[in-house]
């Protein structure tokens, strides 16, 4: 690696540190939220060996004024994504302009894992936030209605045997959204990194995503209901989130293995 690819390393991390301090609205659940880190040394874990060529071309110029408009965009719009995406162009920029043509494939791949450590999720995806709740709780009320509850629901409030249900923004899932679509990326690229099928895959982690946070408002429910709802508030509600996390995790598991090809079928694309 060169003097050169260190300064490029030094000002990705500074830009890197902007995207992330320049909206702390994220602070509110870092707990959640910081996790989201862990993708990028995830990104270098998979990507090895990282094979750097000792001699290589200039870096295009065109990506890189493209990054630059989207952090502009972004910084303008207030929008993370946009920084998201910018960060992750650069740094693809870099590495395809550095690294054996042969690896291509495998880091394009990954590059949803550094798009991922970034929290645009918590910043800009509150009408998905919404979506998730309200359809969360359509599904939880037509469920205990079909059991036999007395169910009376308004947009996310339900009363279900007249417990007051709310399926609040915490409940959204967005603070866990984007480990979770993280721990998914990551499954896909072991089970379907060397097919095709590792791209029309990606779009199923939101809906298993999905399926796994409407699961939580399900079990939550079903504690006020049996235990208490002081219990189902409490340390249940917290750890919740990392049974959603598992629930996700081991659904990707089984999807992506059952697609695993063969290794005569495999093949990088």
């Amino acid at each position: 690696m060169k003097l050169s690819d260190v300064v490029i390393i030094f000002v990705l991390a500074l830009l890197a540190a902007f995207v992330w301090l320049r909206d702390t609205t994220w602070m509110s659940s870092s707990d959640d939220t910081l996790p989201i880190l862990v993708a990028l040394p995830i990104f270098v874990w998979l990507g090895w060996p990282w094979r750097f060529l000792e001699h290589s071309g200039p870096i295009p110029k065109l990506p890189i004024a493209i990054a630059a408009i989207l952090f502009v965009l972004g910084i303008g719009g207030n929008l993370t994504i946009l920084l998201a995406i910018g960060w992750t162009l650069l740094l693809w920029t870099w590495l395809a302009a550095r690294t054996d043509p042969a690896d291509h494939s495998k880091i394009k791949k990954l590059l949803i894992l550094p798009f991922m450590a970034f929290p645009w999720v918590t910043l800009d995806a509150g009408p998905l936030g919404w979506w998730f709740r309200l359809s969360g709780a359509h599904v939880t009320a037509a469920l205990y209605s079909l059991l036999g509850f007395n169910v009376i629901q308004e947009g996310t409030h339900i009363l279900i045997n007249s417990l007051p249900v709310s399926v609040e923004a915490a409940c959204a899932g967005l603070n866990t959204l984007q480990s979770m679509l993280i721990a998914g990326s990551v499954v896909a690229f072991i089970f379907l990194g060397n097919s095709n099928r590792y791209w029309w895959n990606l779009p199923l982690l939101v809906v298993m995503a999905w399926v796994a946070n409407t699961l939580r408002i399900l079990v939550l429910v079903a504690a006020a209901l049996i235990v208490s709802p002081e219990f189902a508030l409490g340390a249940f509600h917290t750890w919740g989130g990392w049974l959603v996390l598992m629930v996700m995790f081991v659904c990707c598991w089984l999807i992506f293995s059952v697609q695993e090809p063969e290794p005569s079928e495999s093949k990088p694309v």
